[in-house]
């Protein structure tokens, strides 16, 4: 069963975004957008591979559901009295719109107010997150500690435990004192123990490089994982926020008010208050361990790796609580939704604010199967200057390292959430030793590491349209409204159109010619046959346009 919502905090309030993640339930069930299963679901075989489906099965992103698993059971068949969340943070934008407490559209511009606007958490003594608190031999006891936590195990078949991976990873720079708050899988590998994969990338997770300053002085590092808190300080995670930025802070920008937070119970650090389950513990400074496989958002499963090592000191919870889990592994996933919607309107304001790019109108990441972080489309205002497209580009290929491998600029009558548009455009306004440049000296990223590292490279690519071109070669709009009202009326399968499904002019047009349209559909074409007629000229060649031609 959820928890009523806590009316004292003002949970119970639309305004605003929700405080608490049970909360967040509520309205997602109340807005339609909450699917439960009461049935058992083995969560080692079928919970993720049931929600998979919705990704992978066709359906529309408006389509897809967060789902509440209420009678989950082991391959043992030992039931959990915890019930699951999977898809309850970003299967789609309008569920993430919801842990927001604002429209779609506005997103991108509350993530700007707030990195910008900061509110310091404000700590209490009375944490629900701490009504139950695990320790000592509850930990080790042959079927205790993490035994007792319906993890799932998120691709069955290759996964080579249960993993944690709606994690909110908090540490502290030792130096510093700054909070970091990361998303990162830890995998299950004792009643007391995980291995956690904290990210090495170029310039290193916050929390990676954290432990890099504990190693040298060869202390534990604390570590708190928080499972399942208000989805503005869950959002926080997947971001690449400056290493010195407090994401907790940036979390209050978000709801418009302090996060409460309190004192772990065994580590020295601050933990959302109102969290569902926190697991703490330390990492140990020296020794790693085997961890893995796992299927990896970049689209491949992540073979074993040495990663660290985390002893758990204590795990803290809810009276009832609920365990979160995230779809992460090939794209599109609840993984590179929760990032999508944050990080294209973050990039468009880059470019837009930070560089002045005059003419930008949006940047659309690709997301099936490439995850985001390869392909990147940009689109501009017809009569950019290329100057101003170039400059974009590079802009948007630099920004973070990981991200722009491919970027590729298209003028804004190309959709560039449709391929098959982007495709059209590079193969008729893109000329390869014109409008195409390579840059050397890339970070390989996210990404498999078969073969060990390796360095990569950066392809941008000028897509626009550069002169007047001949107009779209489909029906005009109105045409194509009409048809699609009568296609209704027959009550055939339901459309979902994508651009272009209309033609328009591209600028190389005469007016004489819509006459000649005109009157084609009104049945009077033989008047534009007798003009033709008249026209006719010697001394050509067949295909010469007429406009070539000067008319006496």
């Amino acid at each position: 069963m959820l928890d009523q919502p806590d009316k004292e905090r003002g949970s119970g309030q639309k305004a605003g975004p929700p405080l608490d993640f049970q909360e967040h339930l509520h309205r997602l069930e109340a807005e339609g957008l909450l699917t439960r299963v009461e049935r058992p679901i083995n969560k080692e075989t079928e919970l993720h591979p049931l929600v998979r489906w919705q990704f992978q099965g066709g359906l529309a992103e408006d389509e897809r559901r967060a789902f509440l698993f209420t009678n989950v059971v082991d391959a043992a068949g030992r039931r959990y009295d915890i019930p699951v969340a999977i898809g309850a943070l970003a299967a789609s934008a309008r569920i993430y719109a919801v842990g927001m407490g604002r429209p779609v559209d506005e997103i991108g511009d509350a993530w700007m107010h707030a990195i910008a606007n900061p509110i310091p958490p404000v700590e209490v003594t009375a944490a629900p997150c701490q009504q139950v608190v695990i320790t000592g031999e509850a930990l080790r006891a042959r079927n205790g500690g993490l035994k007792t936590l319906p993890v799932p195990i998120s691709t069955p078949g290759y996964d080579a435990a249960p993993y944690l991976t709606a994690t909110l990873c908090i540490t502290e720079d030792p130096e510093t004192g700054i909070r970091n708050m990361g998303t990162y899988r830890a995998a299950l590998k004792a009643t007391d123990r995980l291995g956690v994969r904290m990210s090495a990338r170029p310039g290193g997770a916050g929390g990676y490089l954290h432990w890099q300053k504990y190693r040298k002085s060869k202390k534990p590092m604390p570590a708190a994982i928080v499972i399942g808190c208000a989805p503005v300080v869950m959002f926080t995670g997947p971001q690449k926020l400056p290493i010195d930025c407090d994401e907790m802070a940036v979390a209050g920008g978000l709801a418009g008010a302090p996060i409460r937070v309190a004192k772990a119970a065994t580590v020295n650090l601050h933990v959302p208050a109102d969290a569902e389950i926190v697991v703490e513990g330390v990492i140990d400074p020296e020794l790693l361990e085997p961890e893995g496989p796992f299927g990896e958002s970049h689209g491949h499963v992540a073979l074993e790796g040495f990663n660290m090592s985390m002893q758990v000191t204590a795990i803290t919870r809810k009276r009832s609580p609920v365990w979160v889990s995230i779809l992460s592994e090939v794209t599109p996933s609840e993984s590179s939704v929760m990032k999508r919607v944050a990080y294209e309107p973050r990039y468009l304001a880059y470019l837009r604010d930070s560089l002045s790019i005059k003419g930008v109108r949006r940047v659309v990441m690709h997301e099936a199967l490439t995850n985001l972080r390869k392909v990147m489309f940009v689109q501009f205002a017809a009569g950019t200057p290329r100057t101003e497209i170039w400059r974009a580009l590079h802009g948007a290929s630099s920004l973070q390292a990981d991200i722009g491998k491919y970027v590729i600029a298209v003028s804004e009558d190309i959709n560039p959430e449709n391929p098959d548009a982007v495709f059209w455009s590079l193969a008729y306004r893109a000329n390869p030793i014109e409008d195409v440049h390579i840059s050397p000296y890339r970070s390989e990223g996210h990404g498999p590491k078969s073969g060990g590292p390796h360095e990569d490279s950066t392809m941008l690519i000028d897509a626009t349209q550069k002169e007047p071109d001949p107009p779209i070669s489909l029906p005009k709009r109105e045409f194509m409204e009409r048809a699609r009202a009568i296609w209704d009326e027959l009550g055939l399968p339901k459309l979902t159109p994508r651009e272009p499904w209309h033609g328009y002019s591209l600028g190389d047009w005469d007016s004489v010619w819509d006459t000649y349209a005109e009157r084609a559909v009104r049945g009077q074409w033989e008047e534009s046959g007798k003009e033709t007629f008249a026209r006719r000229r010697g001394g050509l060649i067949p295909e010469t346009p007429v406009k070539s031609v000067k008319e006496e």
